[in-house]
This record gives C-alpha cells, sequence and structure tokens, in this order.
C-alpha cells in the first residue's frame, strides 16, 4: 500500500453484470481501508472513470459490451494493480500475459478473493513487477487485430481495421489515418505492424504502413523512389524496400 498504513486504497469494479458488481461490494466491505471511489457496468464507463479518478486498484470484467477487459487495461494503461473477474477460464493465461495481478474465475469464494486482494496489496507496494508492453498481448495469439481502440482524454474511438487508411509513424505514436480524420495512439508502427494481417497491410516506408485495399495506384516519385495513391487522394511515399514488399504482394496478387 503506497505510503502511509493508513492511507486509503481507492478502487474501480467494472462488470456489465449488477449481481457480480454487488458480490464485491459485499467481499470489499468488510475492508475498511478500501474505497470504492466507482462501478462501471461498461467499458467506455471503466475508461472515463478511471481517466478522472485515477484509483489504485481495478476489478475489471474481460466480457463486456463496447469494449472488452483487455481493450479497457490497454487504454488506461499500467500505472494500477488490475484484477480480472471472469466466468471463462480460457482468458486466464492471457490475464497473466499482461501481467495483471490476478485472475477471478466467476463463481469465487471469499478465500479467493482474499488471495487476489493480498496480490494486489503486493503490486501497490512494489514487491511484484508491473505490467509492460499492453498492445500486442491483449489479443489471442495469431490473431489480426479486427479493431483498434484509442483514447483521447476520457474519450474512446473505435477504429476497425477495415476502415483503417493507413498508419504514419510519429516518435513514440502512431497517427491512424481513418474516414477523414487521424487518431493518435501511444504505439511504435513496428508494434502496430505484427499485430496487423499481412495480407491487408503492408509497410511501404520506415513511417507508413498502407491498408492495399485503399490503394489505388503506384506512381514514380522521382529516380529511384515511387508513392501511392488511395482511393481518397491521399499520397504516400513509398520507400525501395517498400516498393520491393509492393512488387512482390502485386505479382503474388496476381498469380492466384
Amino acid at each position: 500500500m503506497r505510503g502511509a498504513m493508513d492511507k486509503k486504497i481507492r478502487a474501480v469494479i467494472v462488470d456489465d453484470e449488477e449481481l457480480a458488481r454487488q458480490m464485491l461490494r459485499e467481499f470489499l466491505s468488510g475492508h475498511q481501508e478500501i474505497e470504492i471511489a466507482a462501478e462501471c457496468a461498461n467499458g467506455f464507463e471503466a475508461v472515463k472513470a478511471v481517466t478522472e479518478l485515477k484509483p489504485d486498484l481495478v476489478f475489471l470484467d474481460i466480457q463486456m459490451p463496447k469494449l472488452d477487459g483487455f481493450e479497457v487495461l490497454e487504454l488506461i494503461g499500467t500505472d494500477r494493480a488490475v484484477v480480472f473477474v471472469t466466468a471463462y477460464d480460457e482468458y486466464a493465461i492471457r490475464a497473466f500475459d499482461i501481467h495483471a495481478v490476478d485472475y477471478l474465475l466467476k463463481p469465487f469464494s471469499a478465500e479467493r478473493f482474499e488471495t487476489a486482494l493480498h496480490r494486489a496489496r503486493q503490486r501497490l507496494g512494489g514487491k511484484l513487477p508491473a505490467p509492460t508492453e499492453l498492445s500486442s498481448s491483449a489479443r489471442p495469439p495469431s490473431q489480426p487485430l479486427e479493431r483498434i481502440v484509442v483514447r483521447d482524454g476520457s474519450r474512446v474511438f473505435i477504429i476497425p481495421v477495415a476502415k483503417l487508411d493507413y498508419a504514419e509513424a510519429q516518435d513514440d505514436y502512431v497517427a491512424l489515418a481513418s474516414e477523414g480524420k487521424k487518431h493518435l495512439k501511444q504505439q511504435t508502427i513496428s508494434s502496430l505492424e505484427g499485430m496487423l494481417d499481412p495480407s491487408r497491410f503492408l509497410r511501404i516506408h520506415r513511417s507508413y504502413i498502407v491498408n492495399l485495399e485503399k490503394v489505388t495506384k503506384v506512381e514514380p516519385y522521382s529516380k529511384d523512389n515511387h508513392m501511392v495513391v488511395l482511393s481518397n487522394g491521399t499520397q504516400l511515399p513509398v520507400s525501395r524496400s517498400g516498393y520491393a514488399r509492393l512488387r512482390e504482394f502485386l505479382d503474388q496478387t496476381r498469380a492466384k
């Protein structure tokens, strides 16, 4: 428990089921050192509450409408202890892959809850390692992204990858261009590249990944460089190595 022993631990409960929230409330009622700062019934409410209230501890359901628990965790970052709560054992390994302090498999006992709470206190006291990179591990292995979640303050945007025109590297961020707008996400372009379907997205430049379905033509730009033109008129540079990859993809497509 960071700091003084008498400091309250502020917790947020996130679950779309009222009965599940009620059970967590009852288990927490015996712990005067823990204050429930908010209860949330979906992922959007969770991101808003955590962003604004900055709790120490989050009890986070995994299967929820709108945003699932892994997407919520990706958006709220790693500055707090998170205990996943789920009815599905298949999510347990993923929970530990992204270093949640523990997971509670519904229905769980008071004793199991106390174990999770003890681990959360260890995290808050610095006795357990903090989570690391979330974005690449917050999805099942070998499954390409179907959508990208982006937080802007307490607001959340969901970008279906089918509507992603291109991604542009900006230092440790990527600018995601979709439907005439750009959304900034803290993630490296290399990390994003590894999460996208390689049959649909191609790294054409060290700073650009393009949605191949949006490309209408490839034109020479200078003696050794090219550019792609997208269906909305956007022009993006293509490096020499990017052009080689693009030619290889086009040749494979024609051969099918």
